[in-house]
């Protein structure tokens, strides 16, 4: 019989070997379980221009409007609101699908649009 010191001596159990060799961290992939919106519910059109319209809108990046600038939104007013949504949803011109934001539901989209134009 070997002797082993204390130092080494380890609990060999199931349990007490999961717990050490068990993952420290987590990863996750932007879009992945969109449904949810990282279970917190559907965000608000703030929330959702400043995590990923801001980048373009703010300061009018290839024609984007910038918020509350009506100068920058009447004419796609003027093509009325349901236009204005499918472009957003759907892209046109320089405006990518959901300006990118690809984890957004249709109604963050649409929630994000009256945010920037609230002030109009």
């Amino acid at each position: 019989m070997a002797f082993v010191p204390a130092v080494f001596a380890a609990d060999m159990s199931d349990e007490a070997i999961k717990e050490r060799i068990k993952p420290i961290g987590s990863v996750h992939v932007a879009g992945e379980n969109a449904s949810a919106a990282s279970a917190g519910g559907a965000r608000s059109g703030e929330q959702v221009y400043n995590a990923s319209c801001t980048a373009c809108h703010s300061v009018g990046v290839m024609g984007a409007p910038k918020p509350n600038v009506a100068a920058d939104w009447n004419a796609r007013i003027e093509q009325g609101f349901d236009t204005m949504l499918d472009h957003a949803i759907n892209g046109f011109n320089a405006m990518p699908p959901k300006g990118t934001c690809m984890d957004c539901s249709d109604d963050e989209i649409k929630a994000a649009i009256e945010y920037m134009i609230s002030d109009i």
